[in-house]
């Protein structure tokens, strides 16, 4: 694995990120692989839907 530079969108240089950066985030991902899924629709994995909740079954 080789370290990630990330530049703007003038193409200045905004940081590097380190070979030990991604290899913790990859271990991260392979324990918990739905904190990384692309599909969330601005949920987080653990929230609950509104259909679960007491207060909509009320209404």
């Amino acid at each position: 694995m080789h370290e990630v530079k990330v530049y703007d969108n003038s193409g200045n240089l905004k940081k590097v990120i380190s070979v030990k950066a991604l290899n913790i985030r990859s271990k991260k991902q392979l324990e918990t692989p739905s904190m990384f899924k692309r599909n969330k629709k601005g949920r987080m994995p653990w929230s609950k839907s509104p259909k679960e909740s007491p207060k909509a079954e009320t209404l």
